[in-house]
């Protein structure tokens, strides 16, 4: 992955890393903000607005986001792949968005009326902001 023709030239290029690394946030940005308005919606704010039409609507824009973040994360992560692979760091932030997608798949597949479902809620945002913390702080242990 280190040796590919596209980290090679992510590693050269003046631009393509920092629109890389750009997208990436774009996606972040995308799926979080997505996320917390729903999660929030399922733990019990904002009654009156319907789940499913908040659903309808944040939905696509998180799995936008998502893929974008994935697509972008490995983009970057293949720049510095032997190095990246030996921090513990980057494989906490995998566990943990693994966690994140499971829990989001578990909230997507239940009833909204289901009796765990804020705790659902609340655990998304909590593995969400430790995704991104994680992803944050291994700029810094490098």
């Amino acid at each position: 992955m280190h040796d590919s023709g596209l980290a090679v030239h992510l590693r050269g290029s003046r631009w393509s890393y920092p629109l890389v690394n750009a997208g990436h946030i774009v996606g972040i940005a995308l799926l979080f903000g997505a996320i917390v308005p729903l999660d929030l919606r399922l733990m019990g704010l904002w009654r009156q607005v319907p789940v499913a039409a908040l659903t309808r609507v944040l939905l696509p824009v998180a799995l936008t986001g998502l893929a974008l973040a994935v697509v972008t994360g490995l983009l970057l992560f293949a720049v510095r792949a032997t190095e990246y692979a030996q921090v513990p760091l980057v494989a906490w932030k995998l566990v943990v968005v693994a966690l994140a997608i499971a829990n989001a798949v578990a909230l997507v597949s239940l009833a909204p009326a289901a009796a765990y479902v804020r705790l659902l809620a609340a655990t998304s945002i909590v593995l969400w902001l430790a995704a991104i913390g994680s992803g944050r702080m291994i700029g810094y242990v490098m």
